[in-house]
C-alpha cells in the first residue's frame, strides 16, 4: 500500500500554458540535440510537442471539485461499487515519458454514491499531471474518501513505464502494481479480498 502522501490541489482556474514560450524551448531543445529545426519534417514539430504538453497535462486546470459535486447523489445502497479496467495515460515526472495501463476504484457508499462516469474523469485529470504512480493512486482513493465518506475505497493501478522499458533497465514488459486500500478496504480482510478477486488478482 502506497504510503506517498497526496500533494494539495491545485488552485482552480490555473492559466494555460504559453504555447508561444514552450515552442521556442522545444525549437532550442531540438537544436540541443544536434537537428535542424529548420528543417521540412521539424518545422512544426515544437508547435505539436507544445500543443502535446498542454493536453498531456491538462490536469493542472481541472476543477475536480466541479466535476464531482454536481454528480453526488443520496442513496441507502452499502454494497461494494467498482469500476475496473479504467484506461490511463500520465507522464513520469522523472523523464517526462508516458507510463499508462489500467485502474481498478472501488468503494463502499455510505449514504452517497457517485455517477459512474466521474470515476473515470477522476482518474483522468490526476493522470493527466507530472506523475508517479504512487501518488496517483493515493490520490485517487483521497479525493473519493474526501467527497463521498464512504465505508471504504480502493484503488490499484497497474501501469508500463516508458522511463524504464526504454531507457536505463530496458526491462520491457514488466508492469508496476500500486494500491491504496481505505476505511473497510484496509480493515476488513474479507472485503479486501472480494475486491481483488473481482479485479482478477490473487489476495496475498
Amino acid at each position: 500500500m502506497s504510503r506517498i502522501k497526496s500533494r494539495p490541489p491545485l488552485k482552480r482556474g490555473a492559466a494555460e500554458p504559453p504555447l508561444g514560450r514552450m515552442e521556442s524551448r522545444v525549437r532550442e531543445l531540438l537544436s540541443d540535440l544536434g537537428e535542424d529545426p529548420r528543417r521540412e519534417g521539424l518545422q512544426k514539430t515544437p508547435r505539436r510537442v507544445a500543443k502535446a504538453l498542454a493536453e498531456l497535462t491538462s490536469g493542472y486546470r481541472a476543477d475536480v471539485d466541479a466535476m464531482i459535486n454536481d454528480a453526488l447523489f443520496t442513496e441507502s445502497y452499502d454494497e461494494m461499487v467498482l469500476v475496473r479496467d479504467i484506461t490511463f495515460y500520465s507522464l513520469c515526472e522523472h523523464h517526462l515519458l508516458p507510463f499508462f495501463g489500467r485502474a481498478h476504484v472501488a468503494y463502499i457508499p455510505e449514504r452517497k454514491i457517485v455517477g459512474l462516469s466521474k470515476i473515470p474523469k477522476l482518474v483522468d485529470i490526476f493522470a493527466r499531471r507530472l506523475q508517479v504512480q504512487e501518488r496517483l493512486t493515493r490520490q485517487v482513493a483521497d479525493t473519493l474518501q474526501q467527497k463521498l465518506r464512504p465505508k471504504g475505497v480502493a484503488v490499484v493501478l497497474e501501469a508500463r513505464h516508458l522511463c524504464m522499458e526504454m531507457r536505463g533497465a530496458e526491462s520491457q514488459l514488466s508492469p508496476t502494481t500500486t494500491s491504496c486500500m481505505l476505511g473497510a478496504f484496509q480493515k476488513d480482510a474479507r472485503t479486501r479480498k472480494e475486491f481483488l478477486e473481482l479485479i482478477g488478482r490473487r489476495p496475498v
